[in-house]
């Protein structure tokens, strides 16, 4: 009886995970995209279909807005990308892309209460999160919201906050990350001179989450 039981449970959790559609809302230029199973490409429309394991593939000046659930993938030009895993749970989706060539923009923006697992790889670098914006090249990551964990082929993951960039350099490590971005906008400040004669500036304050602000030292 008690297996029959369990084995009820399991098929009753198995029901509840289904698999999800993306769905192209935008494009522009040449957008074509290879259904699994199929051997050749089709032109994509707005409203096409986009199913576990479909290759979508942009031409130059060419770009896709696809929306997966509570994530939509910018598919920049030249850029050709394979999505690997849709699926979705009560309060829960899951989503995996394998970024072949080019470049894609990532935003995950699950609704209250819920949850959503954005992964994507490509064949040097992994980055995934749990509700943020970042762009991916295969790589190199550049975070917009929130934050990414981001990996090479060999080495720990590194945490990359907003404005954070890092890429992927040789033996496979991720590169601490660089706030560019904010060192543009807050340029450094000299506050005197070392030992040596060279020149010394003062920590860059670079605004973080909420009011918080995190001290980068600047070169």
């Amino acid at each position: 009886m008690k297996r029959i039981l369990l084995t009820v449970c399991l098929m009753s959790a198995a029901l509840c995970v289904f698999a999800q559609n993306g769905v192209i809302r935008e494009l522009h230029g040449d957008v074509e995209i290879r259904p699994a199973g199929a051997a050749a490409f089709i032109p994509a429309a707005v409203g096409s279909i986009v199913a576990r394991d479909t290759v979508v593939s942009t031409g130059f000046r060419s770009t896709a807005i696809i929306q997966v659930g509570n994530s939509t993938l910018t598919v920049r030009p030249l850029t050709r990308l394979l999505l690997t895993d849709i699926q979705a749970a009560a309060g829960s989706e899951t989503v995996g892309a394998n970024l072949q060539a080019g470049r894609v923009r990532i935003d995950v923006n699950p609704p209250a209460g819920a949850t959503a697992a954005f992964s994507v790889q490509s064949p040097s670098a992994t980055a995934s999160v749990r509700g943020t914006s970042f762009e991916f090249n295969t790589r190199s990551v550049s975070v917009l919201e929130g934050s990414v964990s981001f990996s090479g082929t060999s080495g720990s993951p590194v945490a990359i906050r907003p404005g954070g960039e890092s890429t992927v350099g040789g033996g496979g490590r991720v590169s601490d990350p660089v706030f560019t971005v904010f060192q543009n906008l807050f340029p450094p400040v000299p506050v005197g001179t070392g030992v040596s004669g060279e020149v010394i500036f003062a920590p860059v304050l670079v605004p973080a989450v909420g009011d918080i602000f995190i001290s980068l030292p600047y070169p």
